[in-house]
């Protein structure tokens, strides 16, 4: 498809212009919205149960097998308490437990496999794909613990309490990358900006869970920044702090990790789940995410499509931005956006993982929009 370069505005702010922002650890660099820097457009499906994850043991076989999956798009951001809550209950079934599998190289599986190994047991992951081609390496890479991870009408009383406990040990977690080489975590603001004063309902007609008060201290807490304070033209503007993956070189850290710690990752596919009776070890981690609904004939899991463009990573911008539905993530490894007219409706119930060129411009064009906002409301002061 022949790539049209977006048109040039005059009241757009010129390439390396940097713009003021008061009251901020640094200055605001313009994303460069630009048609013929989309490098490429991904689909994730995630893999969403009304209960919440499935974490429960059941034997095929002669072998145990533990489930890990279907966290909806909380999946990099549980990952690690997920593993302790399933790790543990292979050690309980399975009392002197030496040596695992894990089925699946994403975010889950990686995870598991580094949570296993700590804990003294031999593992090995098998896996029909790696990254950079497993959905997890698709995500938008932002910290979203109960990101349409269960609905309030599905979960078990006591899911809210197990939920906060594997998002604390996550997020423990993750403040051991920080300052690692390749820059894996890092603390970046976003900005949520809307014209109005009472912002439209975000789109949730399925009533997922929010548990964001459970853990309101684990992060600074959102402020609206006062007006004229930022280069934003939006009548409101409010900031936060939060986590950011940068998911290439985050998943490069895990699989190396893993792998100096003696673990393997082998090349197999299953069909069904008699096809894991085969593998040498008796006990089983499983992390296949969305492919569960097939090797499980689990009907109980839903798709919820998330598409994504990319644009080339800019030195400098490394925020997020929410702006008339779209979402904008400038991370390292490249700069994202996603469409959300549903809000997190969006891509519910829809399995479709072709890429739409047309949806991915229709993005940069709403970030251009602003972007000549900027540079318009900033001539005018």
């Amino acid at each position: 498809m022949k790539r049209v370069r977006s048109p040039s505005n005059a009241t757009a702010p010129s390439l390396g212009t940097v713009l003021p922002f008061y009251d901020a650890p640094g200055p605001i660099v313009p994303i460069r919205a630009d048609l013929d820097r989309i490098f490429r457009v991904t689909v994730c499906l995630r893999p969403f149960r009304s209960a919440g994850p499935r974490q429960d043991v059941e034997r095929v076989g002669d072998k145990i097998i533990v489930h890990n999956y279907g966290h909806g798009g909380s999946g990099w951001s549980l990952s690690w308490g997920s593993a302790d809550v399933v790790i543990r209950r292979a050690l309980e079934a399975r009392p002197g437990l030496n040596e695992c599998a894990v089925v699946g190289c994403g975010a889950l599986g990686l995870t598991a496999a580094l949570t296993s190994q700590r804990m003294g047991i031999r593992t090995t992951i098998y896996s029909k794909e790696r990254p950079p081609y497993v959905r997890s390496s698709r995500a938008t890479g932002s910290w979203t613990p109960d990101s349409r991870v269960a609905l309030a009408s599905g979960v078990a009383p006591d899911f809210g309490a197990a939920w906060e406990k594997m998002a604390r040990i996550s997020f423990g977690m993750y403040q051991s990358y920080l300052g690692s080489p390749g820059t894996p975590i890092e603390w970046t603001d976003r900005y949520w900006l809307r014209d109005e004063d009472d912002p439209r309902p975000y789109g949730d007609s399925h009533g997922f869970v929010h548990y964001g008060d459970r853990i309101a201290d684990l992060t600074p807490h959102s402020q609206e920044m006062p007006s004229g304070s930022t280069p934003f033209p939006t009548r409101h503007v409010r900031r936060s702090t939060t986590l950011t993956f940068n998911v290439a070189s985050y998943t490069r850290a895990l699989v190396q990790e893993f792998q100096v710690g003696g673990g393997s990752i082998e090349t197999r596919e299953f069909h069904t789940p008699a096809d894991l009776t085969q593998l040498p070890q008796s006990t089983v981690i499983d992390c296949t995410g969305y492919g569960a609904r097939s090797l499980w004939s689990d009907d109980s899991l839903v798709p919820i499509r998330g598409q994504i463009a990319w644009l080339i990573p800019q030195e400098g911008a490394n925020y997020g931005i929410m702006y008339k539905d779209l979402y904008v993530l400038a991370r390292r490894d490249g700069i994202v956006i996603q469409p959300l007219p549903q809000g997190d409706d969006t891509g519910w119930d829809d399995s479709n993982e072709q890429p739409d060129r047309t949806e991915a411009e229709q993005g940069v064009r709403t970030l251009q929009e602003l972007y000549s906002r900027m540079g318009a409301n900033l001539q005018s002061r």
